[in-house]
């Protein structure tokens, strides 16, 4: 049962969000769900100055970039219906606001050394409820999509994501399991790291039950798992190479301050070679 009734995306007009737009179009179409397109528009000048033909001309040119926007979005989606949103104020309060129904939301993002604290594709996935889709490159030839497990919930949650992504294009998924790090496995396993064949065990029957609900829920997907003795982040990054998208929990079995991501999330968002989607435990 779909409960979010669109896929919202951010756009002001960049290369990168006409990325994201082309994705969350993509996303709209296979989904059958509508597609809100949202332009934040800012007074550039401090708030003590006021100018209302300025503050007029500066919304009026933040309209006629949504409209620009909207119309890209039917052009790329035909059957998709779009629907506009213009807001005043920062994207990422802005997008924070409309997301409450929203089924998921796709952001653009700059590469890795542009990439800066406060941007609206580091700060939603903190606080989002919802998936954030960060996309970071131009599509690429892979039809494959990396999904990243440590036995946490959120890594369920980005499981559900990632296969739901897979039947819905048609690509092949790899679950990736990168055990070699204490803070990949639960407290009680720490002694394991001892005995190599051990882990390999422990961790593979975990990657293994994991995923088996899901190859069951989608039979069409071709999935596979990998156990790599690496530790998350480099598993990730290296499985990420050969991918359109990657997949992963806001954060892993470790213990994260609420209002941060895991460290391999937020690895990902600066480094991955692709496609990066944030999923939160819906249960949080």
């Amino acid at each position: 049962m779909v409960m979010y009734p669109y896929v919202l995306v951010g756009y002001d007009g960049m290369v990168e969000s006409d990325r994201a737009l082309q994705w969350a179009a993509e996303e709209a179409r296979l989904r059958r769900l509508e597609l809100v397109v949202c332009h934040c528009w800012r007074w550039p000048y401090p708030i003590s100055h006021v100018d209302h033909d300025i503050e007029r001309t500066v919304q009026r040119m933040g309209e006629h970039l949504l409209d620009h926007g909207a119309d890209r979005a039917a052009h790329l989606a035909p059957t998709v219906k779009v629907r506009k949103r213009l807001m005043d104020g920062p994207a990422y309060a802005a997008l924070m606001h409309e997301s409450s129904e929203a089924e998921l939301i796709v952001v653009g993002s700059h590469e890795q050394d542009e990439l800066a604290v406060g941007s609206t594709a580091l700060r939603l996935p903190v606080r989002s409820r919802r998936p954030v889709v960060v996309v970071r490159q131009a599509a690429s030839s892979y039809d494959h999509v990396v999904v990243g497990v440590d036995g946490s919930p959120g890594a369920d949650a980005a499981l559900a994501f990632a296969f739901e992504e897979a039947a819905l294009r048609g690509w092949t998924l790899e679950a990736v399991y990168g055990c070699w790090e204490p803070g990949a496995v639960a407290e009680s396993e720490l002694a394991l790291f001892a005995d190599r064949d051990a882990l390999t065990r422990s961790c593979g029957a975990r990657l293994e039950r994991a995923v088996a609900p899901w190859r069951e829920k989608y039979p069409q997907v071709e999935a596979r798992t990998s156990l790599i003795m690496e530790g998350p982040r480099t598993a990730l990054l290296n499985a990420a190479a050969a991918a359109s998208l990657v997949v992963v929990g806001d954060r892993g079995t470790g213990n994260v301050d609420p209002l941060l991501l895991g460290a391999t999330s937020s690895a990902l968002l600066h480094h991955a070679p692709c496609t990066v989607a944030v999923v939160h435990d819906p249960q949080r």
